[in-house]
């Protein structure tokens, strides 16, 4: 039953029915707009006009009509990409969840967070995982560290310059450390980390590319570290490294570079 509260902000509304009428119709005239929308021309030209500084409309000062922005354009490029790495991943994601009974995320670079996508449960009654919608740091973390490694050169240094904050006494902090950790893990193509981020925990993570050649996504196993050794790490890092770039290719990505052997 409806409690009678009614959320909705009638100026967002307002917008995202202008966006929606011009993604339908195309360009169209500030006239036209409030005609077919029933809204005044003066509230509709502001409307715009705050679309437009933001990007998601784009104004045609000859013919004075107007069509979606890049903004917009690119959200929808991102929600596309999202929706096929979601498709592709999740019975990969699956299989190795299958396979080793230990929680397994996938991860995607949200500015200078780590946003977790998705996950797959471990079935043991003692686990870890994240929930998706969980943002976190770019500094630690298995899959984290994974997306910092291989982001843009000016995401990397804005992250090293930043704040680090403390999570464990295993996080790493300084800056210089920092560095040469994400050196490694490019060099290597995966990213083995123990309690850097929550305490009692293991993580096994690797890139997860793209069409173009770009890193677009991260996907890890983790679980409590007394179900961590060697063994274990071996055929973890394994099996990661082949799920992710079953996910690559099933993405379009070319083969990655090869990645270290497994030590």
């Amino acid at each position: 039953m409806s409690d009678g509260k009614n959320y909705r902000i009638a100026a967002v509304d307002r917008a995202l029915s202008v966006l929606e009428i011009l993604s339908q119709r195309g360009e169209l005239g500030v006239t036209e707009i409030a005609t077919e929308l029933g809204m005044t021309k003066s509230l509709v030209f502001r409307i715009l006009h705050t679309l437009e500084v933001r990007g998601y409309v784009a104004k045609d000062s000859v013919r004075a009509l107007y069509g979606l922005g890049y903004r917009a354009w690119h959200l929808a490029d991102e929600a596309a990409k999202q929706r096929g790495l979601l498709r592709v991943a999740g019975p990969l994601m699956e299989e190795l969840r299958d396979r080793f009974n230990e929680s397994v995320n996938l991860l995607v670079r949200d500015g200078l967070n780590a946003l977790v996508v998705t996950t797959r449960e471990s079935r043991h009654s003692m686990r870890l995982f994240a929930k998706p919608g969980r943002r976190g740091p770019l500094h630690a973390g298995g899959g984290s560290m994974v997306l910092l490694a291989f982001a843009p050169p000016d995401v990397r240094q804005e992250t090293i310059a930043g704040a680090l904050p403390h999570f464990t006494s295993a996080t790493i902090t300084d800056p210089v450390e920092l560095e040469q950790k994400l050196f490694q893990i490019e060099s290597d193509g995966f990213n083995v980390t123990k309690e850097d981020l929550d305490e009692g925990a293991f993580s096994i993570a690797a890139p997860i590319y793209g069409p173009n050649g770009e890193v677009v996504a991260a996907v890890s196993v983790a679980g409590p570290v007394t179900r961590f050794n060697d063994s274990v790490r071996d055929q973890i890092l394994a099996g990661v490294l082949d799920a992710a770039e079953r996910i690559a290719k099933g993405l379009g990505a070319t083969p990655a570079k090869a990645t270290a052997a497994v030590a």
